[in-house]
């Protein structure tokens, strides 16, 4: 690394400039821990805890473990049903910064720098990157077209540049890395730091089952495809024979509540509680007959191994 410290690592007083992504189902306080150890930081959504008291305890328990820095993310639009009591634990409970999703930040922002909690906004273009920059947003994540999850239609090459044409504030690159060479690459670009989800999926201390562990090391970027059918928003999986039977389109039906102005908000919620129900099923279940979520980096996950070895690969990589 060169011997200016990239934007993140200045702002969070980290070594290594690495938000391990937020991932549903699969971020836990182990990852996070491990993470934090190692030098980089970390975020877990807020919807992987069914209850606000576990997201409560899950926060003093990274807290009370290591010292360092560690995000939620919150998901912010009308299809969080908990998004104003998981913004209210987060604060009262002092985490590091937020990143938050899927909607307008603008409360989020007021209410984390009122605590003196740092906000970090998922955005896919230049345009919303500065809505959220004049909304006082401390940071922008970069969604690229090589994310997993909910990916962005822009590639990095295109996106890293005109959101630092854009904007003022640190640009954090999202998508496609899964290696140092990745990292320096997004760095050369202009990113002031970057986020890796996919390439922590297949570790010791994720959660998930094995079968979606060795699917990351199995499969690779060729095999990551879109579907709208888990939330209603575009979200990448593995390409398994289930999906492929499925198929990843929905359907009239549920196209046509998404279309009906009194209906959509509801519809919305309820694809998105039935997609995260699939997931969950798939994420902890021991068949191929499920629906796994992941990005085109799993093409460098070559075993499972631990956080702390990834990690030090990734530096060992970049120099």
């Amino acid at each position: 690394m060169t011997s200016t410290q990239p934007a993140l690592c200045r702002l969070l007083q980290i070594e290594f400039p690495v938000i391990m992504a937020p991932m549903f189902l699969v971020s836990n306080e182990e990852m996070i821990i491990e993470g934090i150890k190692s030098g980089i930081t970390g975020a877990i959504p807020a919807l992987n805890y069914r209850t606000t008291d576990e997201l409560r305890n899950a926060i003093r328990k990274i807290k009370k473990t290591v010292t360092g820095p560690f995000g939620i993310n919150l998901i912010v639009n009308k299809s969080n049903f908990l998004y104003k009591e998981q913004l209210k634990v987060c604060c009262e409970e002092k985490i590091d910064f937020f990143i938050t999703s899927l909607g307008s930040p603008e409360e989020t922002i007021k209410l984390a720098h009122a605590n003196g909690i740092l906000v970090f906004c998922d955005v896919t273009d230049a345009h919303y990157a500065k809505k959220v920059e004049s909304l006082g947003a401390d940071a922008v994540i970069a969604v690229c077209k090589e994310a997993g999850g909910h990916a962005g239609p822009t590639p990095y090459t295109e996106l890293i540049p005109a959101l630092k044409k854009a904007c003022t504030i640190p640009v954090i690159s999202a998508g496609g890395i899964g290696t140092g060479k990745g990292i320096r690459d997004m760095l050369a670009l202009g990113a002031d730091g970057v986020s890796m989800g996919s390439i922590f999926i297949a570790t010791k201390e994720a959660p998930v089952s094995e079968e979606y562990k060795q699917a990351c090391v199995d499969y690779g970027a060729k095999d990551i495809v879109m579907t709208t059918k888990l939330s209603g928003t575009p979200c990448t999986v593995i390409n398994t024979p289930y999906v492929q039977k499925t198929g990843t389109q929905q359907n009239w039906l549920e196209r046509l509540l998404n279309k009906n102005k009194r209906l959509k908000k509801w519809a919305k919620a309820l694809t998105f509680m039935r997609g995260m129900k699939s997931l969950q099923k798939a994420a902890f279940s021991s068949t191929y007959k499920t629906v796994w979520c992941a990005g085109p980096s799993i093409e460098h996950v070559k075993s499972i191994r631990s956080v702390k070895e990834i990690v030090s690969e990734l530096k060992r990589e970049l120099g």
